[in-house]
């Protein structure tokens, strides 16, 4: 009986998810990236790197600065603090006269929300 129930359900989910898919089995476009206000990118998959370097530098998932299921909505405050962030590091790493990166998240949040300012004491 529970595996007629689990397979009942599992048959709902994928027919919700074809409906979502084109005639050619693909699912629709959604179109370029909207509100980048920092970003200097024009493709999903540009941004969508970026993104993956942001959550591997701060060990955040999306939700952290995105509103879930709107990622271009500005209510969550985190996010306006994540742009005045990559506006700091690109600024840093303008000043390098090779035009390399040097600073990246990363370089200080080492995979975490918050950064640490100081040692840890010994």
């Amino acid at each position: 009986m529970r595996f007629l129930i689990v397979f009942a359900l599992a048959m709902t989910l994928c027919a919700q998810d074809a409906e979502k898919q084109d005639k050619a089995g693909k699912r629709p476009d959604p179109g370029p990236p909207t509100n980048l206000k920092i970003l200097k990118v024009t493709t999903r998959p540009e941004v969508v790197q970026i993104m993956r370097t942001f959550t591997a530098g701060l060990g955040v998932q999306c939700n952290y600065c995105h509103v879930q299921g709107n990622n271009a909505s500005d209510d969550n405050p985190k996010k306006e603090v994540a742009r005045k962030m990559i506006a700091m590091v690109q600024q840093v790493n303008a000043n390098f006269p090779d035009g390399k990166m040097h600073v990246s998240c990363y370089t200080c949040h080492r995979g975490e929300a918050e950064p640490k300012t100081a040692p840890p004491a010994q």
